[in-house]
């Protein structure tokens, strides 16, 4: 049949999907078929067939699934890459996990204070903790670093000088630059010495004017090596403090632990930008620490008592999950029980011959594949250049990148990496719940011609 009016009334399409109706309810279902019918009517009128009813009904169906399918998904991260930007960053633990679904499965106290039955300040939780494991006076939350810097700088440095090296105008993923967070915030940039030579005279020199701020922002994605120099921290802060100016270290990263024992390279840590002196640190939830996604300003009392009373501190608030997925983050330093409990931090420490066994028992249990040394890294703007001894699984596909598309087509997806025409899997970064559906998804594409 050629007519269009050979095609089926609604009415009767929506008698034959009455599970659908039940799942996607009648509305978005009428949506669906409506959309089909007028689609194959378009075609029949070009030519081509009525088709049959299972046809039209199969492609509303895939209407339905595509519209109500999450474009947020779960993902397998066998790339090797611990704290990888583009898929998330840091897992959480499952106490933090535990805790967010508390906090969204009813009522909190976010903002009510159980002792004297008033209105309370969200901006307790998570306080303590903070100062405990760091020392710092005082702490404050915010969703993410970028709006951490800037609130600091808006509220301590708007239309005043603020004095940064050349070296540190860092642009990082997303284009996110440090000079325009300066500019937004209404400071007023001072650059101090050249891109890979900066001395402390220079710091002075620009100090001998009315200055703000002295920012600090640590080059935590890239590295200046050969003819260089720069003071350290503490130099920094001495002449600073000298001028009667506070210091900012924007660490970025944020590490609670000394990443040296894990065989990299020194990040700086929060613990020892406060016993440089620095007046105030800025750093993110979601990478060394291994929490949700935050901005931590911690410090002086007086100058996180001034940040807090800016009008722009309700704009980048945090909100009652991310207060309860860092509650339980710190817990876990708190414990002493970081390296087993946070993910990154166990992801970390696996030795090689540790991710050497688990390759080998995915190759063992899909029949193929080679075990190679490789390298992890540990990403999301830290530790530059520093790498992880690991074994990989390696498979040798006709198209590495006809079988990367199929394995993202998985559910979950399996995010994987090629490397001289090879498709290559990192342990590293799988998750020990996952490695199922992990197999499960490579003999699914490895049935398939490649």
């Amino acid at each position: 049949m050629t007519s269009p009016r050979s095609l089926p009334a609604i009415d009767a399409l929506l008698r034959a999907a009455e599970s659908h109706i039940t799942q996607y309810g009648r509305p978005l279902v009428t949506r669906a078929l409506r959309e089909s019918v007028e689609e194959i009517r378009g075609e029949v009128l070009a030519g081509a067939s009525v088709p049959p009813t299972e046809i039209i009904l199969a492609r509303a169906f895939s209407r339905l699934s595509g519209w109500t399918t999450p474009t947020l998904q779960p993902v397998i991260n066998a790339t090797g890459v611990i704290l990888h930007t583009n898929l998330g960053r840091a897992p959480l633990s499952r106490a933090a996990i535990e805790a967010m679904s508390l906090a969204s499965a009813g009522y909190t106290n976010l903002e009510f204070d159980l002792e004297t039955g008033k209105r309370g300040s969200r901006l307790i939780h998570a306080k303590a903790l903070l100062k405990w494991l760091t020392g710092a006076e005082a702490a404050l939350v915010v969703n993410n670093n970028a709006a951490a810097v800037l609130l600091a700088l808006s509220a301590l440095a708007s239309r005043r000088r603020v004095i940064i090296a050349r070296s540190q105008l860092v642009e990082i993923g997303g284009g996110f630059r440090v000079p325009d967070v300066m500019k937004q915030s209404g400071a007023k940039l001072v650059e101090v010495g050249t891109t890979n030579r900066v001395h402390l005279s220079d710091y002075e020199e620009a100090l001998s004017e009315p200055t703000a701020l002295v920012l600090r922002a640590h080059r935590s994605n890239f590295k200046i090596i050969g003819f260089t120099e720069e003071p350290e921290l503490k130099e920094i802060t001495i002449v600073s403090h000298r001028a009667g100016v506070p210091v900012i270290d924007d660490l970025g990263s944020g590490s609670l632990l000394a990443t040296e024992r894990f065989g990299l390279g020194h990040e700086p840590t929060v613990q020892e930008s406060l016993a440089a002196g620095v007046d105030l640190v800025c750093f993110s939830g979601d990478k060394l620490l291994g929490g949700p996604q935050a901005g931590i300003i911690l410090g002086r009392a007086d100058l996180v008592a001034k940040i807090k009373r800016h009008p722009l501190a309700r704009a980048v608030r945090a909100d009652k999950l991310c207060l309860a997925a860092l509650t339980a983050t710190l817990l876990h330093y708190l414990k002493d029980e970081a390296e087993r409990e946070i993910p990154i931090w166990r992801m970390i420490a696996a030795t090689p011959e540790q991710n050497k066994a688990r390759a080998e028992g995915w190759a063992k249990e899909l029949g193929q594949g080679e075990i190679v040394a490789g390298e992890s890294t540990v990403g999301g703007g830290s530790l530059p250049g520093e790498n992880l001894p690991t074994f990989l699984l390696s498979l040798a596909v006709k198209s590495p990148d006809k079988f990367l598309e199929k394995l993202r087509q998985q559910q979950p997806p399996i995010i994987a990496r090629t490397e001289n025409d090879r498709v290559l899997l990192d342990p590293r970064a799988v998750l020990p719940e996952q490695e199922g559906a992990l197999l499960v998804g490579l003999k699914n594409v490895l049935g398939r011609k490649t």
